[in-house]
């Protein structure tokens, strides 16, 4: 009798499991149409952005009642009161701080990083850069980018003596530096042996056992892209690098980089580190979406305070600190900044029209007067603006001490008070939103 009843209870369950995905029960006429299964109730697919939110917050949890013998309850009625030093992918650590993936790679950098060109400069002493390094590991930044254009050695070797003093968990930081060429010095162009060279001196300079992204700035027109590509697959194939990307290389010259690790079956380069502000956007709001979409390529932003251009600093005579001749027409170069090569002809460069320079006076005037009515400064608003381009996966930020680099930090909070009504008043006022050419027909031609 009990083996009876135990049968019957099983049919009945798969009846009611049955009835419960289906829109009816199995009839016989249901086998000559048989219906699909239609599964209720089924929980959404939620974002990436709350799972890091949740992942990020049940760490935190977890870590804590690790420490403290208290419930989550508790721990949720006291607001996650979590020092920064306990996670380092923690999206609480510094408000609106994220880490996303750079380019279509595995490796998740923070939004923001340290730029160290200014950081170890000639006017800033060591124990200030040993500052500024730990506030913003603190705060969860986790790039450090170095160029050997801007300070030269000295920047890998300050970091290095600094990172051995910190003893920092190597997976906690990542280290980017540069392999950089000029025309004037020793080693002319971007051959084998200059790169393998440079990757060497940077390894005993930072004093670390690999380079977690080494970036070739500016391409060499005189030396075959296949030897560069080759030469990076080779010291990734080493271990002394882990990636490898470019900076200030045109949207071809990527492609053409692209094109050749395909072909000779080298490792792909995962980023292009270019310039990004208000007066510099055709680059990388025309060209870096598409490399991203067709090759994987990522971008880490630089200079968005224009090298000093929209920080508000004026000169006795009311122009700009950097009011140069270098809005050139070149629409890949167009450019603020400098190089080596750059800063020895500065000199030679003539001052923005009068008229050009009213102009740009009234813009910075009314991005001013927009930065005051949200509450904050120009530089943090034009941070912020920066950041609100999905295509700038890292941007990076330079600061010659701790409340710089925390007066920079704090623009994370603008960027959700930046709506599309704030967008469009910005671009009002601006009125250089790159659009593309165009597309120009041969048949009219003929």
């Amino acid at each position: 009798m009990s083996h009876k009843l135990r049968a019957s209870a099983d049919s009945n369950l798969n009846s009611s499991i049955s009835d419960s995905n289906n829109n009816r029960n199995t009839d016989d006429d249901d086998n000559i149409f048989p219906i699909p299964t239609i599964y209720r109730f089924r929980a959404p697919i939620a974002s990436l952005d709350c799972m890091e939110e949740f992942q990020s917050t049940n760490d935190q949890l977890c870590m804590q009642l690790q420490q403290q013998p208290c419930s989550k309850e508790q721990l949720l009625l006291q607001g996650l009161s979590t020092p920064a030093s306990v996670t380092r992918q923690s999206s609480t650590v510094t408000p609106g701080l994220r880490y996303r993936n750079l380019g279509k790679s595995g490796l998740r950098v923070s939004n923001v990083g340290l730029g160290t060109w200014v950081t170890f400069g000639n006017n800033v002493s060591e124990e200030t850069a040993d500052c500024v390094v730990h506030a913003a590991y603190e705060c969860g930044i986790n790039v450090f980018d170095l160029s050997e254009a801007h300070c030269g050695v000295r920047a890998e070797l300050q970091l290095g003596h600094i990172l051995q003093r910190k003893a920092w968990k190597r997976s906690s930081y990542i280290v980017t530096t540069k392999i950089y060429w000029n025309s004037k010095s020793d080693e002319r162009g971007l051959s084998r042996k200059h790169i393998i060279e440079s990757v060497k001196a940077s390894l005993t300079r930072l004093q670390l056992s690999y380079i977690d992204i080494v970036i070739v700035h500016r391409a060499d027109p005189m030396c075959p892209t296949e030897e560069v590509v080759r030469a990076m697959n080779h010291v990734i194939s080493q271990g002394w690098v882990m990636y490898w990307g470019t900076a200030k290389w045109t949207p071809v010259e990527v492609m053409e980089a692209y094109t050749n690790c395909r072909q000779f079956n080298c490792i792909t380069p995962i980023l292009e580190q270019t310039e990004y502000h208000m007066f510099c956007r055709e680059k990388t709001e025309l060209y870096m979406p598409e490399l991203y979409n067709k090759i994987g390529v990522g971008m880490m932003g630089w200079s968005p305070l224009a090298m000093g251009l929209v920080s508000g600093k004026m000169e006795d005579g009311g122009l700009p600190i950097i009011a140069r001749s270098s809005l050139n027409k070149n629409k890949y170069n167009q450019s603020f900044s400098w190089t080596e090569d750059e800063t020895q002809s500065s000199n030679k460069e003539e001052r923005l029209q009068p008229e050009d320079n009213r102009r740009q006076q009234e813009k910075l005037r009314e991005v001013a007067a927009i930065a005051d009515r949200l509450g904050c400064s120009v530089v943090q608003l034009s941070i912020a603006w920066c950041l609100k381009n999905d295509s700038v996966q890292c941007l990076l930020l330079g600061a010659a001490d701790v409340d710089q680099l925390f007066h920079a930090i704090h623009s994370l909070q603008l960027v959700p008070k930046l709506n599309t009504n704030m967008m469009n008043e910005l671009e009002r006022v601006l009125e250089n939103k790159p659009c593309r050419p165009p597309m120009v027909s041969t048949l009219a031609l003929r």
